[in-house]
C-alpha cells in the first residue's frame, strides 16, 4: 500500500496537468473567438450610363482595405446593373469610388484614390445586405 502511493500521485499530476492543459486550450479558444468580428457580405449595385467604360473600387474607411484588392479595379462595360458581393466585417463602413477607364477624367463616388467627398457613396457592412442601384451618369 505505502508502494502504490507514489503511483497515484504521478497519476494525479497527469491527470490534473492535462485538466489544466485542455482547460486553457478552451479559454484561448473561446477568447480568440470572441474577439473575432463577425464577417458579412454587403452587395453594391452600380449601373453606369456614362458613354465610356468605367473602373469601380470598393474602399473600406474602418481599415487599409480595398476590393478586388490593391492597385485593381472592377470593369464595368455596359449599362447592365452589376452587382459586386463584398465580404466585410460588420459595422464596417465602405465607400465607392468609380472613374471612367483610362484616363480617369470623370469620377464618382470617393473616386480611384479613396481621397474625394462623396453624399450617399458609403454603405455600414451589416446595415441591410444591398445597396440601392448607384447608377453614374454625366
Amino acid at each position: 500500500m505505502i508502494a502504490a502511493a507514489p503511483e497515484m500521485e504521478i497519476c494525479g499530476m497527469r491527470s490534473l496537468r492535462l485538466f489544466i492543459g485542455i482547460a486553457l486550450a478552451a479559454a484561448t479558444s473561446v477568447f480568440a473567438i470572441g474577439s473575432a468580428q463577425a464577417e458579412e457580405t454587403f452587395t453594391f449595385r452600380i449601373k453606369s450610363d456614362y458613354q465610356y467604360k468605367v473602373q469601380v473600387a470598393f474602399f473600406s474607411q474602418s481599415r487599409n482595405f480595398v476590393w478586388p484588392g490593391p492597385g485593381r479595379a472592377f470593369s464595368l462595360d455596359d449599362s447592365q446593373t452589376q452587382s459586386f458581393p463584398l465580404q466585410c466585417r460588420s459595422g464596417e463602413e465602405i465607400c465607392y469610388g468609380a472613374w471612367v477607364t483610362g484616363d480617369g477624367s470623370e469620377t464618382w463616388g470617393v473616386g480611384p484614390k479613396n481621397d474625394q467627398s462623396c453624399k450617399k457613396c458609403c454603405f455600414v457592412c451589416g446595415d441591410g445586405d444591398m445597396s440601392p442601384v448607384l447608377t453614374l451618369s454625366e
